[in-house]
């Protein structure tokens, strides 16, 4: 019953879209180059685009943790994503997901969508009508695809690189967008870019088990700022990790989170602040007093945020303590 009731809504969507006379209204065309794959070591999924196009990644990328990824673009049918999501979630593999959808919708023929699912099962379509140079290339878990590009070796260039890169998946998605934007990319230049990884386990719901989801809505460099974004949330994933470990009172566990974030995002108050909080709640205050030295130094205001953690229990309330720790402020804060 449920997946008759989303092919009917898919079918009452497309007819709204339509017009009474069944002919789609003109829209400006979202021509892009993206990246669906998955990956087999870990169950993770992604989904990665750039265009010329401004907030591409609103419309363009959709992704559910254990479900599939899934990119949907030039002349978009943005509906594509969350039935696509939908239907791969019942049960449907990429393929029936996205014949089933096709056949569906009377402007197929412009359309280019990519899909892969929770098994790596990869599904792809490029519209007759799609503007040149437009096509796609499907490997083992995964598709590249672009319209109106430069030039035509787009898709084969992000496939040869997808395919040769190591590494966590969010490094090959970049991977593949730089190969793609190193062959010309989009014939009208580049604006923004987006990228999203989700985990292999479902959550029931499509906002959780996110591991990366990075937007950049309008940047004249915009694959070197998603880069850019990417290391900062490799850094926050591990201070998340390390609260977590912190609500189970594993506090090893946490400092090790911790001292990884800061690896990767040195100099980030943020990233020596934590650490050093749980160093000295832990009983490590040697080791924590360099690194509230440092936090300090770039703003006093942290040693204010200090003082008032022990009032609702995230420090030990002991005055010597923070005493010690506040001794760390530079000499000049202390006197203001």
């Amino acid at each position: 019953m449920r997946l008759k009731l989303i092919v009917i809504f898919a079918l009452s969507f497309s007819i709204v879209l339509s017009g009474s006379n069944g002919i789609e209204p003109l829209q400006r065309p979202v021509h892009t180059y993206s990246i669906v794959a998955y990956d087999f070591e870990t169950g993770q999924i992604g989904v990665a685009v750039q265009s010329h196009w401004f907030s591409v990644g609103s419309i363009v990328c959709w992704a559910e943790a254990g479900v599939g990824a899934i990119a949907t673009q030039s002349f978009v049918e943005v509906s594509y994503g969350p039935l696509g999501l939908e239907l791969m979630k019942s049960g449907k593999t990429a393929s029936q997901t996205l014949t089933g959808l096709l056949a569906t919708d009377p402007n197929k023929a412009v359309r280019q969508v990519a899909m892969v699912d929770h098994n790596g099962n990869v599904a792809v379509h490029t519209g007759a009508q799609c503007i040149a140079a437009a096509g796609h290339q499907s490997g083992k878990g995964f598709s590249c695809q672009a319209n109106m590009m430069e030039k035509d070796t787009v898709w084969n260039a992000m496939t040869a690189t997808f395919s040769t890169t190591s590494g966590p998946l969010v490094d090959r998605l970049m991977a593949a967008l730089e190969s793609a934007q190193a062959e010309g990319g989009d014939i009208r230049g580049k604006q923004s870019a987006a990228l999203i990884v989700v985990g292999p386990e479902s959550a029931g719901v499509s906002w959780k088990r996110r591991i990366f989801d990075l937007r950049i809505e309008d940047h004249p460099q915009p694959l070197a700022e998603l880069k850019r974004l990417i290391v900062i949330a490799k850094a926050y994933n591990h201070m998340n990790q390390g609260d977590e470990f912190l609500t189970v009172n594993n506090v090893q566990g946490a400092l090790e989170e911790y001292s990884l974030a800061m690896e990767i995002y040195p100099g980030n108050p943020e990233m020596m602040f934590w650490p050093a909080v749980t160093m000295a709640a832990s009983g490590k205050i040697d080791e924590s007093l360099p690194l509230f030295k440092k936090v300090f130094t770039q703003d006093a205001r942290w040693a204010e945020l200090l003082k008032r953690l022990p009032k609702v229990g995230q420090f030990p309330d002991d005055h010597k303590l923070l005493k010690t720790i506040l001794s760390q402020v530079p000499i000049n804060e202390n006197k203001e």
